[in-house]
């Protein structure tokens, strides 16, 4: 059905360790304001989105002292060990309001970059889609394959190779579904293209911008407040 709803679930339980800072990345100041505001604006302004669920952490010691003038569309889950356990906790949160068929957009909180012409493109491009899409970018690096003694034992051919973004849409219900059924096998996705990919989906790949960057180290933050500033949000 190409008229169903969309909404969005964005798990910010992590931690952020490789920021080596003791506040989560998703609440480190960003232009003014913690990173995962940018993030949930650009999600909660956007006019086909229903509804964001945004999932945090259960010690969570820093959601509750954010701003909540986004309450009108946004509600609050509990999240897991995994991302994955947290995804899947916000497709539960999103079970009473939303429905199966239901199409759910997956955004990093730490992406705060998000153009609003990515998701209406993603939204185009996979509405279509049997299986669903996510926003992705083509590898232009030089890749190398090594050992464990860092020593290059090849190059790898880049030509049909993506960098995976997010969000990643899908299903409500089929990504429930495919959640569940890698736990049950005991893996722990690391997105949720590749929960769709485990039960024999193909899913296709959305260009996005290069500056949805997911900040991951303490010079992301700089280069963030750039893009922001160059999106004029900020």
């Amino acid at each position: 059905m190409t008229d169903s709803t969309v909404w969005a679930v964005v798990p910010a339980a992590g931690k952020g360790v490789r920021m080596g800072t003791e506040t989560p990345k998703q609440y480190l100041m960003l232009a003014g304001k913690p990173v995962v505001h940018h993030t949930l604006e650009v999600l909660v302004d956007h006019a086909q989105i229903a509804g964001v669920v945004i999932v945090t952490a259960v010690d969570d010691a820093y959601w509750s002292s954010c701003e909540s003038s986004m309450q009108t569309k946004l509600c609050v889950a509990t999240g897991g060990a995994k991302r994955c356990h947290s995804v899947l906790a916000g497709l539960n949160k999103l079970s009473g309001i939303a429905n199966d068929d239901d199409w759910v957009l997956v955004h990093d909180a730490a992406r705060p970059c998000l153009r609003t012409g990515d998701i209406d493109y993603l939204i185009e491009e996979v509405r279509s889609s049997a299986t669903g899409g996510i926003l992705a970018f083509p590898v232009g690096d030089t890749l190398k394959r090594c050992n464990v003694a860092n020593e290059i034992q090849g190059t790898v051919d880049r030509t049909q190779l993506w960098c995976a973004m997010t969000p990643q849409m899908f299903r409500i219900g089929t990504l429930r579904m495919a959640i569940n059924a890698t736990l049950e096998k005991g893996v722990f996705v690391t997105d949720e293209a590749q929960a769709i990919e485990a039960i024999g989906g193909t899913p296709r790949v959305v260009k996005g911008h290069a500056d949805n960057i997911k900040i991951t180290h303490p010079s992301d933050l700089a280069l963030a407040e750039i893009f922001l500033r160059t999106q004029g949000r900020v």
